[in-house]
């Protein structure tokens, strides 16, 4: 039997990196059974539906190993000026502890000439490309968003050359342009952390400018959904190899399938086909009741049936995340709305997002363009209506309904900008404009729709021999096993 070529993946803690990082290591399991492969878990402060999903993780998929990094030394977590920051800070203070498990659980535990075929790292644990040149091994970086935005991070260091320093909003009507994007990116929907102040920007510029020392990115999307993109990654000077190998889903829903899934499709299983719009914003994304109000009266006022997931918001001035209402509403919605609406609507906390998304009951999707969202989506065919919250959701939905023609547009921008230019002031959307939205996506004779479901097949058929990502996976695995690219066909079958 031939050794093992050992993987060790470094995953951001924070669900939406966890989860499609390990759907990638899925992959390559099932491309090469001679790879194995070592998942580094780090724990975050304060995010229990990620440590639940992480210790879950074991039980779930036994082909992976998974070792829980032991936390570093306890600090005082202040509120951060730069969530992103404070972020990567942690994830580099891990350093010494992967190096470790790197040494006591990989290493000691393989034959002698097995080789470390590679380090995996999410995009926000550049530090540990330092490791894994100890180990002299190759790092690969993996980029859980779209082929868009990462062509946006590469240009980062090239646009500091000439200009040095962060993005402002002088003028809030300017444009930018980027090589991945098709069409100019107005100031208004570039993320909040370019104009950071306080380490934010710096932070990005940092991890973009290691980008480069990697052997190849590996991206969560697929060519059939950003030509434009990839091309032009392809083609790049300043990129490293790309390969991409989306979508990377969690189909089974296992990270987000809460307490309520049982009453949530069986209330589904009684509505007609394609009849509910269905709100749900991320593990991060929630509302302050006098914005619940406006949504209440919009799904009251648009008579679609609906299913909505609410996340109750933290304390103000803290790190706590939003927490699941338990159903119990009270202090959050509007007087007799859920009354009024019983006949055709649902409230709900935690939703099983994959589950509802695949159910025919489901016409339209209401997200905050978070890039797993967007991709499960696509898969199913159900057309998006945007809301971006934070983090690049706006650079999402832009390209969701500008560059692709993929989704209806309720905001690309989320903030004012000229509230401070280090996040802004989150802009209040009214009843009409979402009404308008959700009627949008619901009533019939939507292009959208029809583009949606042309997708739908194509990132399904990606997958398939001889598809786009199919064809990509296969590359990286000849790569990461030092093979000629004429035997890599061979090597697989």
């Amino acid at each position: 039997m031939k050794n093992k070529a050992e993987l060790v993946f470094v995953a951001t803690p924070a669900m939406g990196h966890l989860v499609s990082i390990v759907e990638l290591a899925k992959h390559l399991l099932d491309r090469h059974e001679h790879f194995s492969i070592t998942v580094l878990l780090i724990k975050p402060f304060f995010r229990p539906s990620y440590n639940l999903y992480a210790d879950s993780l074991a039980a779930s998929e036994s082909r992976l190993r998974y070792i829980h990094l032991p936390p570093p030394p306890p600090s005082e977590p202040a509120v951060p000026k730069s969530p992103e920051k404070f972020i990567s800070d942690f994830v580099e203070s891990h350093k010494s502890q992967v190096r470790e498990a790197i040494v006591n659980h990989v290493l000691s535990s393989s034959p002698p000439t097995a080789r470390l075929a590679g380090v995996v790292v999410d995009f926000f644990c550049t530090a540990m490309i330092d490791v894994a040149n100890e180990f002299a091994a190759p790092t690969y970086l993996f980029f859980p968003s779209s082929a868009a935005f990462l062509g946006l991070m590469l240009h980062l260091p090239i646009r500091h050359a000439l200009i040095g320093t962060e993005f402002t909003v002088s003028d809030p009507n300017s444009v930018t342009h980027f090589p991945s994007y098709a069409n100019p990116v107005p100031t208004s929907v570039l993320p909040a952390f370019l104009f950071n102040k306080h380490g934010g920007y710096n932070c990005f510029l940092n991890h973009a400018r290691r980008f480069i020392e990697t052997k190849g990115i590996i991206v969560n999307t697929f060519e059939e959904l950003e030509s434009y993109a990839v091309q032009s990654l392809l083609v790049s000077p300043e990129s490293p190899p790309v390969y991409a190998v989306g979508p990377l889903l969690d189909l089974t829903g296992e990270a987000r399938s809460g307490s309520d899934r049982d009453k949530i499709l069986k209330w589904l299983d009684e509505q007609p086909m394609s009849s509910v719009v269905f709100l749900c914003f991320g593990s991060v994304g929630c509302f302050d009741p006098p914005k619940l109000a406006e949504i209440a009266e919009a799904l009251e006022k648009s008579g679609h049936r609906f299913l909505w997931s609410i996340r109750r918001p933290p304390p103000e001035g803290g790190l706590a995340m939003p927490t699941d209402c338990g159903g119990d509403y009270e202090g959050l919605l509007p007087e007799g709305f859920l009354k009024r609406t019983e006949n055709r609507g649902m409230v709900c906390g935690w939703a099983p997002q994959t589950a509802v998304l695949g159910h025919a009951a489901v016409g339209g999707f209401v997200s905050h363009c978070g890039w797993n969202s967007i991709l499960e989506s696509l898969w199913f065919g159900v057309p998006i209506v945007t809301w971006p919250i934070y983090a690049e959701q706006q650079m999402n939905a832009f390209e969701m309904v500008v560059d692709l023609d993929l989704a209806v547009k309720l905001r690309l921008d989320c903030r004012d900008e000229r509230g401070g230019g280090s996040g802004g002031v989150e802009v209040v959307v009214a009843a009409e404009e979402i009404e308008r939205a959700v009627r949008g996506v619901m009533d019939g004779g939507n292009l959208v729709r029809e583009r949606e479901r042309e997708m739908r097949d194509n990132s399904r058929e990606a997958f398939m021999e001889g598809g786009s990502s199919f064809s990509s996976l296969t590359r990286l695995v000849g790569d990461m096993l030092g093979r000629e690219k004429l035997g890599i066909m061979k090597i697989l079958s």
